[in-house]
């Protein structure tokens, strides 16, 4: 696996290869799974919104 491929996840903030971008942020595949099986009253639903915070909106210039 080439370094350069790799990229951090926003939520576990390991370096990993497939995922998806969330704006600027990326967010790995298996966090993906997790954050959709995880029930909105499960207590790490909470730590999920927490890490998203975190994305930020690309800038619009005009």
């Amino acid at each position: 696996m080439h370094e350069s491929t790799l990229e951090t996840c926003i939520i576990c903030e390991q370096r990993k290869k497939k995922g998806i971008h969330l704006y600027t942020s990326f967010i790995c595949i298996d966090c993906e799974k997790e954050i959709l099986q995880t029930d909105t009253n499960d207590a790490k639903y909470q730590y999920f919104i927490k890490r998203l915070k975190c994305v930020a909106k690309p800038e619009i210039f005009s």
